[in-house]
Parts: C-alpha cells; structure tokens; sequence
C-alpha cells in the first residue's frame, strides 16, 4: 500500500515537473521568437524611412528654443556682464592680419568700387549672384570654377559679382577669361569695406579691429571678413550670396529673402542649425542689418563659425514672430542634402548595395528639391572626383566648360 503511494506520488511529481520543464521552455521560445520579431519589425520601420523620400517642404517652422541652449544677442544683455575691450598691443600676426584690412581701404577705391558696382549690376541681370574670395588666385582652383559653371549653366542670364582684391587682377583675370568668352557677365572687384559698412555697426566694429581695441583672434580674419561682406554687400545691394563650393542644381529665380537649414529636429522637423554659405535677400533687408548689429557686438575670432552660420542661427531665433522680419527657412535638401561627414560618399563609385541605395536617394531629393549642393570643400577638397561617382554625374549636367576630370 505504502508503495503504491509512493509511486503515484513520484508519478505526480515527474508530471509537474515534467509539465513546467515544458512550459519553461515554450516561455523562452516564445520570448525570443517575440524579441526577435520586436527586432526586425523595427529594422524594417527604420530603413523604410530612410529610404523613403521626404516631403518637398518650402518652408520650416522657426523653432529651436528646446534644442539650443539660449545665447542672447549683446542687445538683450543690456551691458550686463560684458567686459570693457582692452586695448591690445599689436603683435607681428596682428600686424599681419591687419594688412587684409587695409586692402580694402585704399585710397580712392571706394568711387571706383561703386562705379563698377553699379555698371556691372543692372536690369539684365536675371538674378544677382555674389561670391567672395579672399585667398590668393592659386589657391582658387578647378572646384571653384565648377561653381562658377553650375551658376550660369542654370542663369545663362545672370550676373556674378566676386569681392576679392586677388582676383582683381591680370591673373584673376585669366581664370574668368573663359567665361567671358562665352559671353557670361562675371567680374572680380576689390572691395571697399568702409563703403560697405557706412551706416551700420560693422563700421564701428572695423574702427576697433584697426585701432587694436579689438582682438581679431585665433581664427583666419580673412574667413571672419567673408562673413561681415556678404552680410554687408546683400544689405546695400540685395542679391544671392553663394559660397564658392556651392554646386548650384536649378534656377533661383523665385527665391526671395531665404536662408537655409542645414540641420532639423527629426521629431519635430524644427530647424536646430542655419548656414550662411547661401543667403538670398532683398537690399536694405531688416534681418541683414541685424545680423551686422550681432556680428559687431559680439565677435569672437577664436571660435570657428560662432560670426557665421552660429550667428545667423542665433539671430534668426531670437527674431522669429516679430514684425517686420519676413524670411523663409528652407529645409536641408534645398541646399545642404549632405552633411559633411557624408559628402566623401559622393565623390566615390559606390562600393556596396547599401552605398548604393544611399546615393540614389540623395540624388533623388535633390532633383525633387534641390537647389543647390555644398560640397564642405575644407572637408572635402581631398578627396579625387572619381569617374562615375554621385558628384562626376552631377557637375557633368551642370557644368559649360566640363573639365571634371581636373577639379579634383
């Protein structure tokens, strides 16, 4: 009897045991069948949205408050806080600097700058395109003249203004030549920055560079020079300010008072960055004076980009909803589809299927709604345009003159 008890109790407990060995292993097949479901299915969203093309927006909402810590502009400060300018006593690199500046001051240049200025930009000029260049004529190589191609292949009937002392010359000259050939109206001019400053902050702002009141910094003058110009050309003139590695893909005619994203908030499509390498602006325009009020105010020569695309960022923020700035942010693919740390991608014959797809994504919204391409040359200029890459296409469709094969 004791036996049998025994036995039909061992039998229950190997079943139970029997029974949740079983369920315990179903749980954990179950789990990870559901994981890796969980896994894919996410996969999938993702790359679907990638791959899928974004919507054409023309415009985006003018909001950042949430993703960038608040730098208020020296007008709100109200002298709070600000520390008085120290006189520096020039050194051999100041020194140095200062010479840039002096260039552009010369006796007698500012009657001479206005009267080419005003020969040149006229009523036949379908659109007015402005490009600066402060470097020697060397240094400005087959890429640039890519941009230079790419901006009258798409505005035959343009005009073309670049402010640069060097290619003001018989060498610059020799470079242009080509174009005007062809019959293109392009014209290198030294630029009077005293005339071009008058009647702002930036006026006060060169006064303080020149007399040593202000620390022209670490950074290239030169680069921060660029900066105010364009800012202060625009201003008097109006017009489209294009960097010289800007690819431009379609005709701007129709662009009026834009200025480009180059970077969004994925969750809310909010810009979080602008750039300054494309500004299109009506002469006399408000936010142009007030992105010279912020330059003047607040320059920092040791801080790579905070007197650029920092600072127009910065303005552009603080202005949103007031009257009397009427501007238009346009969205990444309308002029900087690329990021810099993927451009190489571009210049490269893809090697893989997923580098591929890649590229032919890229290129499609930038036929959808591109104007032009940054090609980040400081980043970019060492890579080769190699035959049959994303780039070798598009300056092929792009260009008049098309000697791709040396603008590496």
């Amino acid at each position: 009897m004791d036996h049998d008890i025994e036995n039909r109790v061992t039998v229950v407990i190997n079943h139970r045991r029997l029974s949740q060995s079983v369920s315990s292993s179903l749980f954990t097949a179950f789990s990870i069948s559901f994981i890796t479901l969980v896994f894919v299915t996410t996969l999938l969203l993702v790359s679907n949205f990638s791959m899928q093309p974004q919507s054409d927006y023309s415009e985006v909402k003018i909001e950042i408050k949430r993703l960038i810590p608040h730098l208020p502009l020296s007008s709100e400060t109200d002298g709070e806080g600000k520390t008085p300018f120290k006189q520096q006593s020039p050194n051999l690199k100041t020194t140095e600097k200062l010479q840039v500046i002096e260039i552009f001051s010369g006796d007698n240049l500012s009657d001479k700058f206005q009267k080419r200025i005003t020969e040149f930009v006229g009523d036949d000029c379908e659109v007015n395109f402005v490009m600066t260049w402060i470097s020697s004529t060397e240094l400005f190589g087959n890429r640039e003249v890519l941009a230079i191609e790419s901006v009258f292949k798409s505005h035959p009937r343009g005009c073309l203004m670049i402010l640069s002392a060097t290619m003001d010359s018989p060498q610059g000259y020799t470079i242009l030549k080509p174009f005007l050939d062809r019959g293109y109206k392009v014209l290198a001019v030294t630029p009077d920055l005293p005339f071009l400053l008058k009647g702002t902050a930036g006026e006060s702002w060169l006064e303080d560079i020149k007399t040593g009141k202000r620390d022209p910094g670490k950074i290239s003058l030169a680069q921060n020079l660029s900066n105010l110009m364009r800012l202060a050309y625009l201003y008097k003139y109006g017009g489209v300010y294009l960097d010289t590695d800007m690819i431009v893909l379609k005709s701007f005619i129709g662009l009026r008072n834009v200025i480009g994203a180059q970077t969004l908030d994925p969750s809310s499509t909010n810009w979080t960055r602008l750039n300054n390498a494309v500004l299109i602006f009506d002469k006399n325009h408000p936010l142009l004076l007030k992105f010279i009020e912020e330059f003047a105010k607040t320059f920092n020569g040791n801080i790579w980009g905070y007197n650029g695309p920092y600072l127009v960022s910065r303005v552009a923020r603080t202005v949103e909803g007031s009257s009397g700035y009427n501007f238009t942010v346009m969205r990444p693919s309308v002029f900087y589809s690329v990021n810099w740390l993927e451009i190489k991608k571009l210049f490269r014959v893809p090697k893989t299927e997923k580098d591929s797809k890649w590229v032919k994504i890229k290129l499609l919204h930038m036929q959808r709604s591109g104007y032009g391409l940054h090609l980040w040359n400081k980043f970019s200029k060492k890579y080769e345009i190699e035959q049959g890459s994303a780039i070798w296409k598009l300056v092929s469709e792009h260009c008049i003159i098309c000697e791709i094969g040396s603008a590496s």
